[in-house]
């Protein structure tokens, strides 16, 4: 049962609770109330929300300077946000993800659809790296910490606050052990595969849960052909596919700490004859390679995200478009073609377009076998669907 203190009230405008008790779990600034007393209130602070007749909704996290203005922890007023309300959830979320792996090398809690809007938490076994991505959670980076050390039994503690979110929230930068040492990558093991992940200074978290499953499903269609991966990273899919019986992967990026990784996981799984990697940029790549006719059996196209906000949603599918159109124009006839994007602002329905318009610039035509987003330890509240991210489409080319 959920401890009770009396928090401040918020109070929001005529009608615009009825999405809150819907049970949606964000408060736009524009629905709320902003008398002076709102305004007052120090970014992060705990609140009850209430209706514009007083009558009490549910406890969140505010912040009178972001678009979200108010974030639900709880569907009940005044609940007590401690060190036993952050364990609940984590003890909930870990629950799911035993259900889900036997390893513990997954993403622990997903903010929203795990019950701690703005948290993201990443495991490495002991290790576990926290993005506190809202002024809330950031004020409580030691009661999350503490509490991950009792529930997740966590020898480790980093904090990863060097994101575009915490700009929008009006939070410096920060990457720190709260408690713990890291002295150098250490391991992940996804599907019966090894990487190395760098927890404070490889991008995000060190590395990407969310296309776990496609890691898989990918490597197991590369059997006996060629693979040319594009961005990446750490070699999230170029090392599956090489143990899998790839006759040979290359793995392109423009990151010499992560193409090192990378290189070091290759030997790590005994597939360093097969996997060869190369410093470079993607774009410039392909192009060379076009023009030498070479290509290849199976191509990744795994970009970091070409739409960050809105505004950037035009040149980001015209970013799509020209890498589908290159990809493609370097995917063997009857090969598998593989694009994703990490881009929330991206639905699913333009990106495929984009995709389909790269694919007829470079005059090919195909089928989609797939469409996939994140992994299932990236839940998705039900009134959030936004919050999906990732999507990618896996094509065969004639």
């Amino acid at each position: 049962m959920n401890t009770t203190v009396k928090h401040p009230r918020l109070k929001l405008r005529p009608g615009a609770h009825k999405r809150l008790k819907a049970g949606h779990p964000w408060v736009y600034s524009n629905e709320v109330d902003m008398d002076p007393a709102a305004k007052a209130l120090p970014s992060g602070t705990v609140v009850t929300l209430s209706d514009a007749g007083g009558q009490l909704l549910a406890t969140a996290h505010f912040n009178a300077r972001t678009l979200i203005s108010a974030r639900v922890l709880a569907f009940q007023p005044d609940v007590a946000i401690d060190q036993a309300f952050i364990a609940a959830r984590l003890t909930a979320a870990l629950k799911l993800r035993n259900r889900l792996y036997d390893r513990p090398f997954y993403r622990l809690v997903h903010a929203d659809a795990d019950g701690l809007p703005g948290l993201i938490v990443d495991r490495f076994d002991d290790a576990y790296v926290i993005q506190p991505n809202t002024a809330g959670m950031d004020a409580a980076i030691d009661v999350i910490a503490a509490a991950l050390r009792d529930v997740g039994g966590a020898r480790t503690v980093i904090v990863r606050g060097d994101n575009h979110a915490r700009t929008l929230e009006g939070l410096d930068d920060q990457v720190r052990a709260v408690f713990g040492v890291v002295d150098g990558p250490v391991k992940v093991e996804e599907n019966g595969v090894t990487f190395f992940a760098d927890l404070m200074l490889g991008q995000k978290t060190g590395w990407f849960f969310d296309q776990r499953d496609n890691h898989a499903f990918m490597a197991a269609l590369t059997r006996k052909c060629t693979m040319l991966d594009l961005y990446t990273h750490t070699g999230g899919f170029a090392l599956p596919a090489a143990k899998a019986g790839a006759t040979a992967v290359l793995g392109v990026d423009s990151s010499a700490p992560s193409l090192a990784l990378a290189a070091k996981a290759a030997t790590e799984n005994g597939v360093a004859e097969i996997c060869k990697f190369e410093r470079t940029e993607v774009f410039p790549f392909l192009e060379a390679a076009l023009a030498r006719k070479q290509t290849w059996d199976v191509v990744i196209g795994d970009p970091p995200a070409f739409v960050k906000s809105k505004k950037d949603v035009k040149a980001g599918m015209q970013g799509y478009r020209k890498l589908a159109r290159l990809c493609a124009g370097v995917t063997s006839p009857g090969g598998l073609l593989f694009m994703a994007s990490c881009s929330h602002n991206a639905p699913l329905e333009e990106f495929t377009a984009a995709v389909a318009r790269g694919l007829q610039d470079a005059g090919r035509d195909g089928r989609i076998i797939r469409t996939a987003g994140a992994s299932a330890d990236h839940p998705v509240h039900p009134h959030l669907p936004e919050s999906a991210y990732l999507k990618a489409v896996v094509l065969q080319l004639d």
